[in-house]
Parts: structure tokens; sequence; C-alpha cells
């Protein structure tokens, strides 16, 4: 063979091993890019159980039934259920008194702990597999269901997940009311209707935490001693003891500077005589009634501050931006024990009618949960 000719098929086997790498580089990169949606993808079942409400009732009508998987939109996560808190709300809605804002699941079930099973488009921050906490908008009831990525904080290793399924709906409730909308300062006095609801535990928890003086308001000697245990300074037990009495005898005659009121009826002319001047009265929720007669001389007279809000219409820049300074302010509070989860009862989902016959009762002290 000449030189020449030897050239060339050199020439020609390099181009063909050069040819070969590529297809190689070509199929590694697909193989990779597969793998990735893959992991990303992390759910391939189609149906789940979850708790239906099978029209307006008692507990009764929540029902287990086989539906499909939901699928996450964009900027949404779905999880797979490990854990769902059980809240007033989720009661208010199966009674037909708070549908699911429009657009959203109609499963009950505001508040989730479990695993990322898969991302929607734009997700950052967040991968399968991740275990996180959620606020959703609904759907929590399920084996799985969607959240808003920017509504998920990423679960510490400390927490399990029950105790992590019943942080969500209060806390981010109590820190947007009591912190941001009541303006609660340290040295202040706080005062929170319901002291040993989930809402009430968790208040009286992050105001104690945060510097302010604690009055929570409780039904039973038991509840009481709960409320004390917690780290409230006092408490004053509604059916044995006049609010504003014992307000004034605690403060001097001065009154609380924040109330915290999910009670509402003729609650509502007692906060307001009960508040310091300059004081801030919450509403989150109105179990005796949304409607009161009071005297608006003494809010004048007393500089007062009306305000209240809902969650659930919220939009999600605005529960992104609570989840943000949980993550920065609480959630380290909590896994160091500083702040406790303090669980009354757990269910299995297949029991969510007894979860919410317990929740009705009022008996209990802290956080119902489903386990799924």
């Amino acid at each position: 063979m000449t030189v020449a000719k030897r050239a060339r098929a050199v020439e020609a086997l390099s181009l063909r091993d050069a040819l070969a790498r590529l297809a190689r580089q070509d199929r590694s990169v697909h193989c990779s890019r597969t793998s990735t949606m893959k992991d990303q993808q992390m759910s391939a079942q189609t149906s789940m159980k979850a708790v239906v409400i099978e029209g307006k009732g008692g507990p009764e009508v929540l029902q287990v039934r086989d539906i499909p998987v939901p699928t996450p939109g964009a900027g949404d996560v779905l999880i797979k259920v490990a854990a769902a808190g059980v809240n007033r709300p989720d009661v208010l809605q199966r009674q037909g008194n708070y549908p699911a804002p429009k657009g959203h699941s109609e499963l009950p079930g505001l508040e989730v702990a479990g695993v990322v099973a898969a991302l929607g488009e734009g997700v950052n921050g967040l991968a399968v597999g991740d275990a996180v906490l959620a606020l959703t908008p609904g759907g929590g009831y399920a084996e799985y269901a969607v959240a808003p990525a920017v509504c998920c904080i990423r679960k510490p290793e400390a927490l399990s997940f029950t105790d992590a399924a019943a942080i969500p709906e209060t806390f981010f409730t109590v820190w947007h009311n009591v912190f941001e909308r009541g303006g609660l300062k340290a040295g202040e006095t706080f005062l929170v209707h319901g002291g040993t609801s989930g809402i009430g535990v968790t208040a009286i928890q992050l105001a104690k935490a945060f510097g302010a003086r604690v009055i929570p308001t409780v039904g039973s000697d038991e509840k009481f001693e709960a409320a004390r245990a917690l780290g409230a300074d006092i408490a004053i037990n509604y059916r044995t003891q006049d609010l504003s009495e014992v307000v004034k005898a605690e403060t001097g005659k001065r009154g609380v500077d924040v109330i915290l009121d999910m009670v509402g009826g003729d609650y509502i002319d007692k906060n307001i005589r009960a508040l310091a001047d300059d004081g801030r009265l919450v509403n989150i929720a109105y179990q005796k009634g949304s409607t009161a007669t009071i005297d608006f001389i003494r809010v004048m007279l007393k500089r007062l501050t009306i305000t209240g809000s809902t969650l659930r219409i919220r939009s999600n820049d605005v529960k992104g931006g609570i989840a943000r300074a949980l993550e920065e302010k609480v959630i380290q509070l909590v896994a160091s024990g500083k702040i406790k989860i303090p669980v009354d009862s757990t269910f299995p989902l297949t029991d969510a009618a007894k979860a919410h016959a317990r929740m009705e009762s009022s008996e209990h002290i802290g956080k119902i949960v489903l386990t799924i």
C-alpha cells in the first residue's frame, strides 16, 4: 500500500471513530435527559384514594373514593401525602359555608406534609424526593395533593410528617394576622380566644417566643392547665370568669394591645372594651356570627384598629411571602423544640369523619391530623 493510500485509510478510520464517538455522546445526552425527566416525574400512579364531600351535612358526608391523581400546573408541585391537618375551615366547607376558591380542588384539606412526587413547569428550588410541608388551596385529604411551590417549606429532619402536617394552616394564619396585620411587638400584651384550638396553641407559643405577654381564653380547667403549660402567662376560663374584669385586673385597667378572635358575635364588643389605647383587633372567623352591635365611640376615643383576613383566597405571592417569613424566623424554633406542635389525635384517612366529629366536639387540645 502506497503512503498516500495509507493516509487516506487512516483518515477514513479517524472519521468513522469521530462519528461513532458523536453518536455515543448523543445517546448519552438523550439518556441523561430522559433520566432527568423521569426524576422530575416520580409518580406513575394514575388513581388515588381521597376524601370527597358528598353533599352538605355532618361528618357522615365525608366518603373515601378512588379518583384520578391531580396534575401539577405551572408553578405547582405534586406531593405524595404522608399526613394532612384537619382544620375548622374544613368543617365549614363540609357544611357548605366555605366553598373552595374557583379553579381549585373541591376536596377538603388545607395543609399537608409529604414528599415531592412531580414538578410543574417553572418550579425552581425544589426537587422530586424533597420532604416538605405545604399550604394547599384544597385537596389535602388524599394520597396526592397539589400545592403552589412557593407555599412549600422544607421539612426539618427532626420533625415527623405528622407534626409537620399540623404546621402550615395555623402558622401561616397566626404569623400573618398577629404579627403582620396586628403588629404585635415584644413587651405588648396579647389575648387569643380559643386558646387550646390549633390556632390558639400556635398563637400562644409564637407570641411568647417573640416577647409578648400572653392571655388566652379557654373553656375548662383542663384546657386552662394546657394553655399555661404552653407558656401562657395567665388564662381566662370564659365559662366561669368575666373577660373584662380579668383583663382590667391583669393589665392595671390598661387593656391588651392585640386580640386574635375567631368567635365573633357578642365577643366583638367585648374585645373592643378589652383593648388598650391604640389596640388592634384581628378577626379571622365568626363562630358566633359576623354581625354585632357596637358603640364606635370607643373605637374613636381609644384609636383602635379593627382588621381581619381570610387566607385561602389570598394570592400565591402573599402566601409565599408568609412562607419565606416562617422559614426565616420560625421553623428553626420548631425544629429545635422551642415551639412545640401539640397533636391532640390522629386518624387514618378512611376515618376522616371521626376526625371531624372530634373537631366539632371542641374537646381537642391542639391539632387533629389524618395519616395516609
